[in-house]
């Protein structure tokens, strides 16, 4: 064959026309999502001023409980008409829809998880903002398909691949775990031609969210001295505690639907009223408990709780562990009820919190210099998620991109391969696939 017959000819390949479409997607996500984000932030600092508020004033509550029995009303008239495809962070529904199980209406999910992720996240329900973002993306990716370009089937589910990455990569300002989740966690498979356009769109909605939230990683952890090599085999150890923690994750949060529907005399679409008045006393205990949460993260990572935990190693170990179930329970009770919201951000506090507790114990051995405590929180914050999600390479991309170092790559990885083959071993899935499979029956 010459070359002639070996090249294509210039202007024949559709990839250009399709960067265009996946930036257009992108840039869209990336504006939503930026103003989803702030709403957020916004009321998460304003929970933080409401509470100390409310203990100071008891009666207060009393409008607040009712403020909050309207919230979840308004949320049950929004999500009722698309219960299904709503519910939860969105993302086992996506996957139904990229395999061809079932269908959405892109505007009406569209608007519905805007609104009702907003409703279940802002009083302070243990629930991420991610999901949401996913689902919005692959909404959006949808919608430009059919109504601008009206793209064949193929295409179509090109743009929502396009949606679903730039929606993580958005949420997190992470383009790389982004596409990499769209290829190990939704499709299973890579392709060069959506690896791409996936990346392209991951790329121009992080540009929209760095230009609202600037260039600093969203959960900026500064590593400043490595792990010493002597503690490499505690790492084994870890990887299996880790592993056996996420394997009960999983367990327990399949379980949420057989203890929900004993819940008859509530009707499902509003299951919420349960997790918005529990949340009360946990906010009027310790507001810094709730939503998602970046700023728990930040208190026991760096923050006044991580200097507190390395000064008083042995009393803040009790207030550690009760953080952790506290956040395992709630997370549980807040995501099983039938609200749009996701799983990811409850999964990374859940995994810096067995890190806090690793680490205090390892400390009070003399087994852990006090310096690399901040290690151990972002190693298990890896190992547990990438566990849960069984997406090992997600992981490690999510983590080096949102606390912006590369330092910990090897023992993350370590880690994190160790836990994800016991979760494997004891009988895990991928959870998102558990959950598709659970909604849906494939």
């Amino acid at each position: 064959m010459n070359v002639n017959e070996i090249l294509r000819r210039p202007g024949t390949s559709k990839l250009i026309r399709n960067l265009v479409a996946s930036i257009l997607v992108g840039g869209i996500t990336g504006i939503i999502v930026s103003v989803f984000r702030m709403i957020i932030d916004h009321t998460m600092k304003g929970l933080t001023i409401i509470y100390p508020y409310l203990r100071q004033h008891p009666l207060g509550i009393i409008g607040y409980v009712m403020l909050s029995l309207l919230v979840c009303l308004t949320l049950g008239k929004i999500i009722k008409p698309e219960l299904k495809n709503l519910i939860g962070s969105g993302v086992p529904q996506i996957e139904a829809v990229m395999m061809g199980a079932t269908q959405m209406n892109w505007w009406s999910i569209l608007w519905r998880k805007f609104v009702g992720g907003l409703l279940a996240i802002c009083p302070g329900l243990f629930l991420g903002r991610e999901g949401p973002c996913i689902e919005m993306g692959a909404m959006i990716g949808q919608g430009i398909s059919q109504k601008l370009y009206r793209f064949d089937k193929d295409e179509e589910r090109l743009l929502i691949s396009c949606g679903i990455a730039a929606g993580l990569a958005a949420a997190f300002s992470a383009p790389l775990a982004g596409t990499l989740f769209l290829l190990e966690e939704i499709l299973f498979e890579f392709k060069v031609k959506t690896a791409l356009t996936a990346l392209c769109s991951a790329i121009t909605a992080d540009l929209v969210t760095i230009i609202c939230f600037g260039t600093r990683p969203c959960l900026y952890l500064p590593i400043t001295r490595t792990l010493p090599l002597s503690l490499y085999p505690l790492l084994i150890l870890i990887g299996i505690i880790l592993g056996i923690a996420a394997y009960v994750y999983q367990y327990s949060i399949l379980s949420l639907p057989k203890f929900y529907r004993n819940l008859k005399i509530v009707p499902r679409q509003y299951h919420s009223i349960v997790p918005l008045i529990l949340v009360i006393p946990i906010g009027l205990y310790q507001p810094l408990l709730l939503g998602g949460s970046h700023n728990l993260i930040n208190a026991v990572a760096t923050g006044n709780l991580a200097h507190r935990a390395l000064a008083t190693t042995a009393s803040f170990l009790g207030l550690a562990v009760l953080f952790l179930v506290i956040r395992f329970i709630f997370s549980m009770i807040s995501y099983g009820s039938s609200v749009p919201g996701g799983i990811f951000m409850p999964i990374l506090v859940l995994g810096a919190l067995w890190g806090v507790v690793i680490a205090i114990m390892l400390v009070q051995l003399n087994l852990l210099p006090s310096a690399n405590y901040i290690n151990l929180v972002i190693i298990c914050m890896t190992a547990y998620f990438g566990a849960i999600e069984k997406a090992p390479f997600t992981a490690v991309a999510l983590l080096t991109e949102m606390v912006g170092t590369i330092e910990q790559i090897l023992p993350m990885l370590i880690v994190t391969f160790i836990a994800y083959i016991i979760n494997d071993w004891l009988g895990g899935r991928p959870i998102y696939t558990a959950l598709r499979l659970q909604t849906f029956g494939k």
